[in-house]
């Protein structure tokens, strides 16, 4: 039996009075999620638990099987090991975007999709500045998102760091990195004082004149959030006794997957937006089906929709996602296989940011009995057979059913 794990990361959503009070799940045409609902089985999970902040680690370690509690530290350790960046046991690894301030308030988190190119030339700018191997190192990383290290900083729980994406719309004085206990006062003053200082490093770079002629948001400010210490986590290999890969484009899923054992399969054209290349996403995920038990595929593309509230982008991924990444795979696959499709947490359109709402999920084997459950959407899989989980992960459930 092979295992096939497909997330569309922050698909899930409200009602939306433009879609005739629909989500974009409802109102997206996804003849391919609909016929896997219909021959399985559907239901809600809550991946994200109460005294946790959701977050696609936080999501995203629940779906592949792991306590967040215990092993999400952090979203930039989790996503370091994406770029080959080594962690010491008392070094903390920060995210750190390149954003869009106006008037003393963020407005962009992503610097308005700023590109890997554009935005590797502003983190080196910066860490021409501030780098100081040993204690203080920058690193560079894919579009918006790129990573600061504080060595020997081991007590990153004793500052708090907004996720630019939670702020937008505030003033960045409120919003600051604080220290939580006295000890940590003089770190959270550097990196205050890094990111005050980016702005002058920033706004004259020849990027962000060119960015500012063409009508674009600049790369004006970085942003260090998700500050945490490398995790030691059993691999699925240790846990299930399977050999896994992963397909993403965004160095979390991928981080995650290192932690976790996983083979990490790149794809090129795939960029976490909604002109990623889906097709080769699918290939790769037929091709790694071959030698390996469970491939899960995740897509970014509809949670950035959701951060820019745009439900017509937010419904055409989806779309996307069902006719050029799923279809695919359903044509191209060996059976026998069992296959889950999820999105880790939502993104509602309405308010930018995601929930800890429990999400659709469904599971497909050759053996299942149908629940009756036609579609696939935040509703329908209310009356569906597996009702409410809320204290299992997805993972150990859909190689139980495939295994039984």
């Amino acid at each position: 039996m092979k295992y096939i794990l497909v997330i569309g990361d922050g698909m899930s959503d409200y009602p939306i009075p433009e879609l005739g009070n629909k989500t974009p799940l409802q109102a997206a045409v996804k003849p391919n999620m609909d016929a896997i609902a219909a021959k399985g089985r559907s239901g809600l999970i809550k991946n994200v638990p109460d005294e946790c902040t959701p977050g696609s680690d936080v999501a995203i370690c629940s779906v592949l099987g792991y306590d967040p509690r215990i092993y999400c530290t952090g979203r930039g350790a989790l996503e370091v090991p994406a770029r080959n960046i080594n962690l010491g046991t008392d070094d903390t690894a920060y995210r750190c975007n390149i954003i869009t301030e106006e008037y003393g308030a963020v407005v962009d988190y992503s610097a308005g999709h700023i590109t890997t190119e554009e935005a590797i030339q502003l983190i080196a700018a910066v860490k021409k500045v501030y780098d100081k191997p040993g204690a203080v190192e920058f690193f560079p990383g894919l579009d918006y998102r790129h990573y600061l290290i504080m060595r020997n900083f081991s007590q990153p729980q004793q500052i708090h760091c907004s996720p630019p994406h939670d702020v937008t719309g505030q003033a960045i004085s409120e919003v600051m990195p604080k220290a939580k206990a006295p000890e940590a006062e003089n770190s959270a003053q550097l990196l205050r004082d890094m990111i005050e200082g980016s702005r002058s490093i920033l706004c004259n770079q020849p990027v962000n004149i060119a960015r500012k002629k063409a009508g674009k948001r600049m790369g004006n400010l970085i942003w260090p959030w998700g500050g945490g210490k490398k995790p030691s986590m059993p691999t699925l290999k240790d846990k299930f006794g399977i050999e896994s890969a992963v397909i993403s484009a965004v160095d979390l899923v991928k981080g995650l997957g290192a932690y976790a054992g996983m083979d990490i399969i790149s794809v090129e054209g795939a960029t976490g937006l909604s002109n990623t290349n889906y097709e080769g996403k699918a290939d790769a995920a037929i091709k790694a089906l071959e030698t390996h038990d469970l491939v899960c595929v995740h897509v970014e593309a509809p949670d950035e929709a959701g951060h820019m509230r745009d439900y017509k982008l937010k419904v055409h991924t989806i779309e996307d996602l069902d006719r050029r990444l799923l279809g695919r795979i359903l044509n191209g696959a060996k059976e026998p296989y069992a296959i889950a499709v999820l999105p880790d947490h939502p993104t509602p359109v309405k308010i930018g940011t995601h929930t800890r709402d429990p999400v659709p999920f469904m599971i497909a084997t050759p053996d299942i009995e149908s629940d009756g459950v036609n579609v696939f959407d935040e509703f329908s899989a209310e009356h569906g057979g597996f009702g409410l989980i809320e204290k299992d992960y997805l993972l150990p459930l859909l190689l139980s059913l495939g295994r039984s």
